[in-house]
């Protein structure tokens, strides 16, 4: 695996650590309280269906966020922070390995 995997692979480990209440000395957590999904999304040039699709979202959570219906919260807003910084890694992540 790639460092840039191997990387993502340990955030997501302390991330998760963290939504659990475990203590992880060398981890905090900045993730800001509101992420503009539509932003995200649209600066990929994906439709609602094809993020959803290709970042494992339900296609009715995007559209919820989407018309603030509801707020991505925890994890949810961490991982699309990622995408949102490095949506090429999180792909590579997420392709299928023979």
């Amino acid at each position: 695996m790639s460092k840039s995997g191997q990387s993502m692979l340990r955030g997501a480990r302390q991330a998760l650590q963290y939504a659990r209440g475990e203590e992880a000395s060398d981890f905090v957590a900045h993730v800001p309280d509101n992420l503009d999904v539509k932003s995200i999304r649209e600066n990929l040039g994906l439709s609602q269906r094809q993020f959803a699709r290709q970042f494992g979202f339900e296609h009715r959570s995007i559209q919820n966020w989407e018309h603030k219906r509801r707020h991505p919260r925890g994890m949810a807003r961490a991982y699309l922070l990622v995408i949102k910084n490095d949506p090429e890694a999180v792909r590579r992540s997420l392709k299928p390995t023979p």
